[in-house]
Formats: structure tokens, C-alpha cells, sequence
């Protein structure tokens, strides 16, 4: 479960409301939670807790979605799905492999992913996007000069800058998702303490003094 309370359809705001309707059709999204994609759908049950949270969130997706946008699809995608795989986001992830495919990437592309550095499948300009968005997401914006040539040989400034806003916006909603356990992302963490076999004394180092 999300770690923040939900809000159902009859307590959400009109926008809210509107896209539950879209989502879940005539279902209260708390009580009978799902979409078509297999989703729970409690990122948006939970955003809806603060009405122009929710409403900014929604504008930034019509954002770079709209034809206004100068960037190929395609190479948001691949940012959009290297950001949820890198950030280890198993929501933005999922849901971006079937939005890749909905712009046509490839499914060499899409099932390379984690391992781009040593695909053949990616073009120049692919490479020099997947290696800015490790930038982005592993390093935090340090991104080396070799990096954003490569990106200036093949992208307009426009299409670099919105390729940035859009694949920092992912990483934003994949830290997110996992902080809140939204989604796919509602897992137990990985890191605990495997126990030593019974009898097994406590220092675990003391071979070393041998």
C-alpha cells in the first residue's frame, strides 16, 4: 500500500476527477483499484491528496506530450526509460517500455536498455542521449564536455533543453514513486541483514586476525 492515504472519487477535485473517469471508468479508484495497463493506479489517488499538486503534475505530462515539442518522441522515450531503469524504478520503467513501443521504438532498443554501453542496436545520437541521462540520474547533472558535444552534433539547443526537463521530470517522478511506494515501486527494500548460520560467533572479521 502507498505510504500516504489515498482520495476517492467522490472526495477528489473536478481535474481529478475527470482523469478517474478516464482511468476507472464509473469505479471508485480506492475501492476497486486497477487500470487497463495493469497498474494499481494510486499514483494518481495519492497526488490527488493536494488538488494543484495533482494539477501541475497533469500539466507537465500534457507538456511534453504536445506537438508543440520539438524533440523526436522517440528520444524522449529513451530518456524517459533509461531514467526509470537507472533510478531502479520499477513503475516509470514499466510504463515506459510500453510508451517506447508506442512511439515505435524497437524492442532491440527497449530490451537493451540496461545494458546500452555495449548494444549495437543504439544510433550516435542515441548513445550520446542515454549517456547524458546517466549524466542526469547517476551523476546528478555532471555532465562531461565530451558528452554535450556529441549531443550538439546531432540536437538543435531546443531539442537538448527539452530533452533535459523531460528526462529530469522522470527521474523527479521515479524518486518519488519509490520514496512514497507508489505503484510498482510499493516493494520491500532489498537491503537487510542475511543472517549468519546458527552458532556462527559475531565478528565477522575475526578470520582476518588468523
Amino acid at each position: 500500500m502507498p505510504r500516504l492515504r489515498q482520495v476517492g472519487r467522490d472526495a477528489a477535485h473536478p481535474l481529478a476527477k475527470t482523469i478517474y473517469k478516464m482511468l476507472f471508468g464509473e469505479r471508485d479508484p480506492v475501492v476497486e483499484p486497477g487500470t487497463e495497463t495493469g497498474t494499481p493506479g494510486n499514483w494518481w489517488t495519492v497526488f490527488a491528496l493536494v488538488p494543484d499538486v495533482f494539477d501541475h503534475a497533469v500539466a507537465g505530462f500534457q507538456l511534453y506530450r504536445s506537438p508543440n515539442r520539438k524533440l523526436d518522441p522517440k528520444y524522449r522515450e529513451l530518456g524517459q526509460l533509461r531514467a526509470g531503469w537507472a533510478r531502479g524504478s520499477q513503475f516509470v520503467y514499466s510504463q515506459h517500455c510500453k510508451a517506447a513501443r508506442g512511439v515505435g521504438l524497437s524492442e532491440d532498443k527497449i530490451a537493451n536498455i540496461a545494458a546500452w554501453q555495449t548494444a549495437e542496436c543504439y544510433s550516435p545520437v542515441e548513445r550520446a542521449l542515454l549517456a547524458y541521462t546517466d549524466a542526469l540520474v547517476h551523476d546528478g547533472g555532471r555532465t562531461a564536455d565530451g558528452v554535450f558535444e556529441a549531443l550538439k552534433a546531432h540536437l538543435s539547443d531546443e531539442e537538448i533543453l527539452e530533452f533535459t526537463y523531460v528526462t529530469a521530470l522522470y527521474d523527479f517522478h521515479a524518486v518519488i514513486s519509490k520514496a512514497l511506494k507508489l505503484e510498482y515501486d510499493d516493494v520491500p527494500d532489498r537491503m537487510v541483514e542475511v543472517s549468519a548460520p546458527k552458532g556462527a560467533g559475531g565478528d565477522v572479521m575475526r578470520m582476518v586476525d588468523r
